[in-house]
């Protein structure tokens, strides 16, 4: 456990510290109920001693006691779980929604080079043991160390001569067993990281069995999958010899310390120095402090988990969240939707030694529509990226005179609408879904919304219409459906900016002619960026920039492109129609 990461761990403090007072209450009855727990050999041992009448209490008397004892360690027991756990949901819960919140607003570039599942992973596992340790864990071990010192200071309290003689022995089988337990997690660590790479083929073919089967490359799988059990085999065999050695070692060391241990307990009661009530007190604490001690390992692995978690939740809060601003004054502002971008050059963060755009230049006034075409890679949606402020970027853009970068990043966004090509719906209802570009929209402006999305006829027959769930990620509406929801969420936000990109590349022909007659309604008075898939969607645009390899090649009119018959444009448009 480093340093570092322990003084990372105690910023969590700040999320208990409203509760404070409860978890201050819960340790006081932690303390309790340690001090409970040793005090119960010790009447164990005055009720032995009573039988012969050497406690100066008889039976009865330590069996009221006793009784006390458990009934007070029961009720402290009860406080002290309660508080801890009381403290610890309320104080994760807020850890919880702060990390969401700062995740949320960190910039796209972040999750670029982020997996979705190892950040899910951050929010759900890591906190969920970080909860553990708080709730349990590190009550326990306090609680255990408690035993163990008491149990300690009670064992000299018996017997001075007993507690050094055992003393002499014990720390020396617990040096060894630490040794050999270093070993065993080395290999413990070799055998998971191989599970892990195995699991991670097992994964990869089953998301990819279409793929596995189109290439039959089944034995090429099995091929890889037998290798990695290969190594968890070697790997797992070598961890089992060291675990046949630390339990023949824990059998005969421990065993052979307790054996030492009565046998020099039962020479000082035949010598009259300690009373069999005593030993019996020895022995019950000697066993509570053993258990307290092979306990203690596992929960120190526990917090190092946790602490390990806690590093890797704190990295969230190390990244730069965007200049979200949040103000209603500021989220106000109406654009006009005037475009100018001047020597736009762009790499994207995690290959900086790639230049996606290099020195665009363009211009479209309000209410014009732009269609951006070029091969793949060409750096199209790109460039519509930077207009929506995902990325920071070299050059400038301008919207109705003022660059995007002073403009703010709510009020920009709050300004321009997307329609993407693969449309990412919500598990909620239709309605939940379009009111997810205006919240506030009135339900006269979402009927307005889906008629001009040609949604609001199909949005009638569903079931339920729009209260309809749409299931895990739209996939209960087909793909047209889903394109004409996307666009009635894109129309009720009432955007001076309109991007469609490649809306409807991935729709069949019926499904591509309903969304483009949606499509057209949406666009008209409103400036449109369209990345374009098929050029038969975009003769009637206002300009069209084609892009090459980052690069404008061409810029202009349908018409007055076709004219170049070597140009960028004619050649793709040619490769188009003979497909």
């Amino acid at each position: 456990m480093k340093k570092g990461a322990l003084k990372k761990a105690f910023r969590l403090y700040r999320f208990i510290r409203p509760y404070r007072f409860s978890f201050f209450v819960g340790f006081v009855f932690l303390l309790l109920t340690g001090a409970t727990a040793i005090a119960f050999p010790k009447f164990m041992g005055m009720m032995v001693d009573a039988v012969k009448g050497e406690s100066g209490f008889t039976v009865n008397q330590v069996g009221l006691i006793l009784a006390l004892v458990i009934v007070l360690q029961s009720v402290f027991s009860f406080f002290r779980i309660y508080l801890f756990v009381s403290v610890a949901e309320r104080g994760l819960a807020a850890l919880r929604i702060e990390v969401f919140q700062h995740l949320i607003r960190l910039p796209k570039s972040y999750f670029d080079t982020q997996r979705v599942g190892e950040l899910n992973s951050r929010i759900s596992n890591d906190i969920s043991l970080i909860q553990d340790t708080f709730t349990t864990s590190l009550a326990e071990l306090i609680r255990q160390l408690i035993i163990i010192v008491g149990g300690i200071i009670a064992l000299f309290t018996v017997s001075v001569r007993l507690t050094l003689f055992m003393l002499a022995i014990v720390p020396l089988v617990a040096v060894f067993a630490v040794i050999f337990g270093k070993a065993l997690q080395r290999f413990s660590k070799l055998t998971q990281k191989k599970l892990a790479e195995s699991n991670t083929i097992l994964e990869e073919s089953m998301h990819g069995i279409t793929t596995v089967k189109a290439f039959t490359a089944e034995l090429f799988q099995v091929n890889r999958y037998k290798a990695i059990m290969q190594d968890v085999v070697k790997y797992g065999l070598k961890g089992a010899l060291y675990r046949g050695f630390f339990a023949t070692f824990i059998i005969f060391c421990i065993f052979g310390a307790i054996i030492a241990v009565v046998w020099y307990a039962a020479i000082l009661v035949q010598d009259g120095l300690i009373t069999l009530g005593e030993l019996f007190t020895f022995v019950m604490y000697t066993v509570f402090i053993g258990a307290s001690i092979g306990g203690i390992a596992a929960i120190y692995a526990q917090i190092v988990k946790a602490v390990g978690a806690t590093e890797e939740v704190l990295d969230v809060f190390e990244q730069t969240p965007e200049k979200i601003q949040v103000e209603s004054g500021v989220e106000s502002i109406k654009l006009m939707g005037n475009i100018q971008a001047q020597d736009v050059q762009f790499s994207y963060p995690s290959r900086k030694d790639v230049q996606v755009l290099k020195g665009i230049d363009f211009e479209i006034k309000q209410g014009q529509k732009l269609a951006i075409v070029g091969s793949s890679g060409s750096g199209k949606s790109t460039l519509a990226s930077l207009v929506m402020g995902f990325y920071d970027f070299d050059g400038l853009i301008q919207i109705d005179g003022t660059s995007i970068q002073e403009i703010g990043l709510t009020p920009l966004r709050k300004n321009i609408s997307i329609v993407p090509q693969e449309t990412l719906l919500f598990g909620g209802s239709v309605r939940e879904n379009i009111l997810y570009g205006n919240p506030k929209a009135s339900k006269e402006e979402l009927i307005e919304a889906t008629k001009t999305a040609n949604a609001y006829d199909f949005i009638m027959d569903l079931p339920e219409g729009f209260d309809t769930l749409v299931g895990d990620r739209g996939m209960q509406l087909s793909g047209g459906q889903r394109q004409r929801i996307a666009i009635a969420r894109a129309v009720i936000k009432d955007p001076s900016i309109l991007i469609l990109d490649e809306a409807t590349s991935s729709l069949d022909s019926e499904s591509e002619k309903e969304v483009q007659i949606a499509l057209d309604q949406v666009m008209q008075g409103r400036t449109s960026l369209i990345i374009a898939h098929r050029f038969s969607t975009i003769k009637s645009v206002d300009k069209i920039l084609v892009l090459e390899q980052g690069k404008v090649k061409e810029f202009g009119t349908h018409d007055q492109l076709i004219q170049n018959k070597t140009g960028v444009y004619s050649k793709l448009l040619k490769l188009q129609q003979l497909s």
